[in-house]
């Protein structure tokens, strides 16, 4: 579905993603782990093209979108669910969701909106509430229901435990698990390695920029310096 090769991104003069080549198969759940800093987030970003690569090329179902405006890579069919939410916190809970379906018919967006609602109930209680008073953990579901409005085949995901409590991270990924059910194919980036190597089919480590060992994820969970660099172990 997805394949990045050799791309490197930079800030400036610093060098933040070294030749970093991967590939997303259609219907899995792909993760990336690694330490804040590793580059983790950059390369979703390079994936949007809100960064772009100096080298290399993504090609997403067989077509290249490095060059691709942000806008164009989302009507192929890639959605992004930022770190930190990102949600509009002056516009209600609704109208964040309808923005992420714009450009789609009224009907469309009508119907996606009830799905949304039936994901996400608190959501639905919370429909008309500015999004700026929602929970961190009401506005990571603000801010994947958004997404979804997109009507992505593929979901990045960046940081979604990131703040939350744990009782919260579970029903965010019990929530991932759900969408991966419904068929959307995603990519996860985690600095909670042990949630997310436990949820994925198969996971790259990234350090310093640099892919250093990917594999099946419950065959990475059980490697030594996997375990004792990010498991805690």
């Amino acid at each position: 579905m997805l394949n990045v090769e050799n791309i490197n991104v930079s800030y400036g003069n610093i060098r933040a993603i070294h030749g970093v080549s991967l590939s997303v198969q259609s219907g899995e759940i792909l993760t990336i782990i690694g330490a804040n800093g590793a580059g983790k987030s950059t390369v979703l970003k390079a994936l949007v093209g809100l960064l772009r690569s100096t080298t290399g090329d993504i090609r997403f179902e067989g077509r290249s979108i490095a060059s691709l405006l942000p806008s164009e890579i989302v009507r192929c069919g890639i959605a992004l669910v930022p770190e930190g939410r990102r949600v509009f916190p002056r516009m209600t809970v609704q109208d964040n969701l309808m923005l992420g379906g714009y450009g789609h018919k009224k009907s469309t967006i009508k119907q996606d909106l009830s799905t949304m609602f039936e994901m996400f109930p608190r959501l639905a209680e919370r429909k008309s509430q500015l999004a700026g008073t929602l929970s961190g953990g009401e506005q990571q579901m603000l801010a994947m229901g958004r997404a979804l409005m997109s009507r992505p085949r593929l979901l990045l995901l960046d940081e979604p435990s990131m703040g939350l409590a744990p009782l919260l991270v579970q029903q965010i990924f019990e929530a991932i698990l759900f969408i991966n059910s419904q068929g959307t194919t995603l990519l996860v980036v985690e600095q909670n390695a042990r949630i997310a190597l436990e949820i994925a089919d198969r996971a790259y480590v990234l350090e310093t920029g640099t892919i250093v060992l990917s594999g099946d994820a419950e065959e990475l969970a059980r490697n030594e310096q996997v375990r004792h660099a990010y498991l805690g172990e």
